[in-house]
């Protein structure tokens, strides 16, 4: 991998063969804010195999007979590239009748005398390995009929000729692909290649369509001489039926392939990082189309999010991710994959939980320029969570700028849409949260723009000449202006003719090339401005060129042969300008109806000067004329005069007519009225007559005017009617207008669904089955019926007035459906409604069903606190859904090696009323994965994970698993047990790992600095030794590292000095004696104990500290394992027989089931660093008994020692 960047390098020239890095490889990037992860990259190496050899024998076939050639090329990686050569390496020719195909075979529709030949080669070229195969040359040859009917037949005229042939000739049929149909599959994006092949005579010609819709015009191509239709691009819309149709003058065949496009998955809307403060809401929205749907799932920092670690915040609700009320523990990497069966997307967010002020990232004091009455945007990008509001204040007192004259954008920049001179100035831009406000100060200047004064004028010289140009600038004064001149957009000709003085462009001696147009561009650092001249290069006796432009517009228009549907309109043509005119466009306006719109009305030839055009009746026409050529279309002749056509009935009557009911009682008929050009005449009206649908009554109707719906009142409820609308006007009627249905208002249903039974499937899925309404108590269309649904809640929440019901509405006329996503071992109530266009009928009675009992969710936490050398003890937390009632718990347990290798796995079933559970008789320093999950009598539920580490020693070390997530680092419970000289100071951590900590001491109340020692490892306990006695310390812990914390200060005071305690029992010769006789009894008793023992190798505890400086554990006697001289079988557990200390002097979990820390007595039972024992020499005579320990723990030996002194 690339020094500094996550590009992984396979050289495989010097690494090895290529096929050794064949496989999916997969990037993550991790940091402690999460991790990514990358799509998954396929390695593949090239391949590019031999052609099999195989004998190819000759082939001979007739003149018109079809032929196929096979390739059948090798498979490689990538596929090779197909084509037919010769010997000489020479394509071969391809026609409409000799054609490859996308196998690569080569088709022959027919076969010519021509075609013999002994080398016809095909080759595969594969461009990866950059080789050509080579297959065996093929041969072929090609006979006739008869060659003497063939010399005959050349000296016949052409009609017996051609009568001779049709004893060879045929229809076509196809060689690819078989049957009259077949299936083709694309993926989207992809190109769709269909391929059809014919053999026949004559040579058939191929021809493509689409069926049920066009081919689209942009992304369709035909190769191969149309034997090949190809889409590009090809997407869900190209699916359906092709035909291809293969002709020749015989006859015709069909091919339909049906194309079926599938899909990938796309983006409709990919995952975007999300920035949120403590306590916001956010969302993850991740959207995919594809053919299949494809698969939404989530991760969290590369892991599945069913198995990565609890957030109570996130609930991921299919493909949006919802979070509430974020904590900064919130912060992760989320993955979004999208997947089917034809790929996957993978998509990274990063959603960051951050608590941060206001910052203003745009530099201050930064200066805008702007040219006046022009926009000025001020930048103000800001930073900060939660999103800080913008505000913009002018100058040093003023109120917040408004958007009534200022455009304030989302990204803080502030818009004066028009800058004027007073809109010089300083502005602020000021940034708030709730913790905190920052701001930022911008400078405008409004500038003069630069204008041209005198421009540049249009000019006309002979050859030979000279010209000049003038352009004049005026700018604001605090700008320098830069005047350039172009020809044709381009830079001047590079000879001394052309001279720039000031304000001038001087041509000399002008040629015909120097016509063209000039330009003076006047540019500042903040606009340009531009103005142009023609210049003309004439002869010196010029002749007037031909102007060539659109025609003039015609004249003299006049209306003759007026009738009462027609009229023929003639006018002159305009001037054409050297252009032929190719076409009239004639306009009319209806000044009666629409005044000043002009419609088109037709297009006649532009060799026409007259037009008979179709009128309409009761319009007053006026006509307009335009001529075109091919420089583009005349402005409008004059109007016409006008004509008024005489009123008829209306031709047509109302589209879109309708009858529904807005009321039980009522009917409305509407309808899209005529516009005025349809109406044919004054006095348009409307015929608006109905009659129930099952009734023998008469039509009734209505005429109205100016309206477009009508209602009749007191009608039944929901009944059909029969509804026309006829057009009428002053002088008749419309023809007799269609006949709609149409119901009368509907009403509510009258009855609720009977027979109501429900059949519970399993724990989250129930039947429900119902008997149909009575459709005439619908009084509506039927458009369902309604489930509402709800559990039972508890005595306490039955008396609130709300209760949730879930609704599930089934379409149409079905008496049964299913309720999902019920909750297990619950109590449910339904009841059942029918529902029409006016709403819902009255409910069944309610129906009361149980769900059993399902498998519970995973525990909603497990911790593993209190590490020993070999115990952990487990906390949690129940499931959130037990979905029902819970029977044990299973805790199943491993360890792990430090090649992450699994050992035996360990089954413990637990009682469901226990949270808490402490594991013994574990391998001290060892690794454990642990799997824990409740039971109901439904079965197991989901499984949560957790692993921890036996402690290495007596030291308590804190696995890394435990604490992890922990964001503060903190030291607590710091206490100090004190002697004489010494004292031991032992504290509480909480934070991350692999802190060293060190220990700060000095003489309490004095200036002197402190004094610092560091902790070996990251031990919980420190022994300070060289105190002295009597005096008052104060101390305190800290830790070494970035993080930079310490603990709270202590003060403690070490014993009083030994002697001064002494004094008066070494002045009494009784109590010397009496100690003397003492320490020889304690003597005896001890020589004959250890006799009868058969021990030896006895030494003292000081001699045993002096000879080990550091040593974890005390060492053991090799013959027993007991400790030294201490030991006492009665008094102290037995350790296994034959176990020895190793040689990095620790104790191995399987060799002891004891150490030193059993006989530990609270402050009094520490041990210092250099592992001996600094209790003070007083304290309890037994230890107190562990919680959760049933046996009570021998008195301290080294205790029992000192109460003989």
């Amino acid at each position: 991998m690339k020094t500094g960047s996550g590009t992984l390098v396979i050289n495989i020239m010097s690494e090895g063969k290529a096929e050794t890095y064949e496989g999916v490889y997969q990037c993550t990037a991790r940091n402690e804010r999460g991790a990514a992860i990358s799509n998954n990259i396929v390695v593949r190496p090239s391949r590019s195999p031999l052609w099999t050899k195989e004998k190819l024998e000759p082939i001979t076939l007739r003149s018109g007979q079809s032929l196929v050639l096979p390739c059948r090329p090798p498979i490689g990686l990538p596929p090779a590239i197909i084509f037919w050569m010769d010997n000489s390496f020479q394509r071969l020719p391809q026609s409409e009748r000799v054609s490859q195909g996308l196998n690569g075979d080569l088709y022959f529709s027919n076969v010519l005398p021509e075609d013999s030949r002994e080398d016809y080669i095909c080759y595969a070229r594969f461009n990866h390995t950059q080789t050509i195969q080579q297959k065996q040359p093929i041969s072929v040859k090609v006979i006739l009929v008869d060659e003497l009917n063939d010399t005959i037949a050349a000296n016949l005229s052409d009609t017996e000729v051609y009568g001779a042939k049709s004893n060879r000739e045929r229809p076509p049929t196809f060689l690819t692909p078989e049957g009259n149909a077949s299936n083709k599959e694309e993926l989207r994006g992809n190109v769709l290649s269909l391929e059809c092949i014919a053999e026949g005579l004559p040579t058939p010609i191929i021809y493509w369509i689409k069926e049920d819709g066009t081919l689209p015009i942009n992304r369709t191509f035909y190769r191969n001489f149309q034997k090949t239709l190809q889409i590009i691009q090809v997407s869900e819309a190209d699916s359906g039926k092709y035909q291809c149709i293969a002709k020749n003058a015989l006859g015709v065949i069909h091919h339909t392939i049906s194309v079926t496009v599938k899909a990938a998955p796309y983006w409709i809307m990919a995952p975007q990082n999300l920035v949120l403060s403590p306590g916001e809401d956010g969302a993850l929205i991740c959207r995919a189309n594809g053919n299949p749907k494809p698969r939404i799932s989530w991760l969290s920092n590369g892991v599945p999010i069913e198995i990565a670690p609890d957030d109570p915040s996130r609930k991921i609700s299919g493909d949006t991710i919802i979070f509430s009320s974020v904590q900064e523990r919130s912060s992760a990497v989320y993955q979004c994959n999208a997947s089917n069966e034809y790929g996957y997307l993978l998509g990274n967010a990063f959603v960051n939980v951050l608590a941060e002020p206001p910052r203003i990232l745009t530099s201050a004091n930064t200066l805008y320029q702007v040219i006046a009455n022009r926009p000025a945007l001020l930048d103000c990008a800001f930073f900060g969570s939660p999103l800080p509001t913008i505000e913009w204040f002018k100058g040093t007192k003023g109120s917040a700028l408004r958007e009534d004259t200022y455009v304030l954008h989302e990204n803080g920049t502030l818009e004066i849409p028009v800058a004027q001179k007073d809109s010089t100035g300083t502005y602020t831009c000021v940034a708030r949260n709730k913790l905190g406000m920052a701001k930022n100060e911008v400078h405008l200047e409004i500038k003069d723009p630069t204008r041209i004064i005198k421009q540049p004028e249009y000019a006309v010289v002979q050859r030979g000449s000279t010209v000049s140009f003038e352009c004049k600038v005026k700018h604001d004064h605090t700008l320098i202006p830069t005047v350039i001149w172009l020809k044709d957009n381009g830079e001047l000709p590079s000879d001394g003719r052309f001279t720039i003085d000031k304000d001038h462009l001087v041509v000399a001696d002008v040629s015909d090339n120097d016509g063209g147009t000039y330009t003076c561009v006047a540019n500042t650092t903040l606009d340009n401005v531009s103005a142009s001249a023609v210049l003309s290069v004439v002869a010196p006796t010029p002749t007037p060129a031909p102007i060539y432009d659109v025609p003039n517009p015609p004249f003299d228009l006049e209306l003759t042969d007026q009738l009462d549907k027609s009229v023929q309109l003639s006018w002159t043509p305009g001037d054409d300008n050297n252009s032929p005119i190719t076409k009239f466009i004639i306009e009319y306006e209806d000044a009666m109806h629409e005044a000043g719109l002009w419609r088109h009305q037709t297009e006649v030839p532009g060799t026409q000067t007259t037009a008979q055009l179709k009128l309409s009746p009761y319009v007053n026409y006026s006509f307009r004329v335009m001529a075109e050529n091919s420089l583009g279309r005349s402005l409008p002749s004059e109007a016409s005069e006008q004509y008024l056509t005489k009123a008829a009935e209306p031709d047509k009557n109302p589209m879109t007519v309708e009858g529904l009911g807005s009321e039980p009682d009522n009917l409305v008929i509407t309808w899209q009225p005529l516009n005025g050009f349809e109406s044919n005449g004054p006095g348009l009206q409307y015929k608006v007559s109905w009659r129930q649908k099952d009734g023998d009554d008469e039509w009734t109707s209505v005429v109205v005017a100016n309206v477009s719906k009508y209602i009749v009142s007191g009608t039944p409820t929901f009944v059909p009617y029969l509804i026309k609308v006829q057009a009428l006007n002053d002088v008749g009627f419309a023809p007799e207008p269609a006949v709609v249905m149409g119901h009368s208002g509907e009403d509510l249903p009258m009855v609720a669904p009977g027979n109501v039974h429900v059949t519970v499937v399993n724990s989250t899925l129930a039947e429900v089955h119902w008997d149909p309404v009575p459709l005439k108590s619908v009084r509506g269309h039927l458009q369902g019926y309604r489930i509402y649904y709800w559990t039972d809640q508890n005595s306490s929440k039955r008396n609130r007035r709300h209760i949730e019901k879930k609704i599930l509405t089934f379409q149409g006329s079905k008496t049964h459906g299913m309720l999902p996503g019920l909750e297990p071992f619950s109590h449910y109530t339904l009841n059942i409604r029918v529902i029409n266009g006016k709403g819902e009928g009255p409910a069944s009675p309610d129906r009361v069903f149980h769900t059993p009992e399902g498998v519970p969710s995973a525990p909603s936490s497990l911790k593993i606190v209190n590490p020993t050398l070999d115990s952990l003890t487990l906390e949690w937390d129940p499931p959130s859904h037990p979905n029902g009632i819970l029977t044990e718990y299973t805790l199943k347990y491993q360890p792990i090696n430090s090649t992450h290798e699994l050992g035996p796995l360990v089954d413990l079933k637990i009682p469901a009323n226990k949270t808490r559970w402490t594991l013994k008789n574990l391998n001290f320093s060892t690794r454990y994965k642990f799997y824990f999950y409740a039971q109901t009598s439904a079965g197991s539920g989901s499984q949560i994970t957790e692993e921890a580490v036996t402690t290495v020693d007596e030291a308590g070390y804190l696995p890394p698993d435990v604490g992890a997530g922990k964001v503060n680092p903190r030291i607590s419970k710091l206490t100090v047990a004190a002697a004489e000289t010494y004292a031991n100071i032992s504290w509480e951590y909480e934070g991350p790992e692999h802190v060293n900590f060190y220990v700060e001491y000095g003489v309490a109340g004095s200036k002197e600095e402190w004094r610092k020692e560091i902790v070996n490892g990251s031990r919980s306990f420190f022994g300070l030794k060289g105190l002295m006695p009597g005096t008052a310390y104060k101390v305190r812990v800290g830790a070494e590292g970035d993080s930079g914390f310490v603990s709270s200060e202590d003060v403690f005071e070490t014993g009083p000095a030994m002697a001064s305690r002494q004094v008066d029992i070494a002045t009494q010769g009784w109590f010397i004696g009496l100690m003397c006789a003492v320490a020889l009894l304690i003597l005896i008793l001890l020589i004959v104990c250890f006799i009868r023992r058969n021990k030896g190798g006895k030494y003292p505890v000081k001699e045993k500290e002096d000879a080990h400086a550091d040593p974890e554990i005390q060492p053991m006697k090799e013959d027993d394992g007991t400790f030294g001289e201490y030991s006492d079988a009665e008094d102290h557990k037995p350790l296994k027989k034959g176990s020895r200390t190793p040689s990095d002097r620790t104790v191995k979990k399987e060799d002891s089931d004891d150490s030193l820390v059993d006989y530990g007595e609270g402050v009094n039972g520490q041990f210092n660093e250099d592992g001996s024992f600094i209790g003070q020499y007083s304290g309890k005579k037994e230890k107190e008994p562990a919680e959760g320990n049933e046996s009570s723990e021998a008195p301290s030996p080294v205790n029992a020692m000192n109460s003989f002194v």
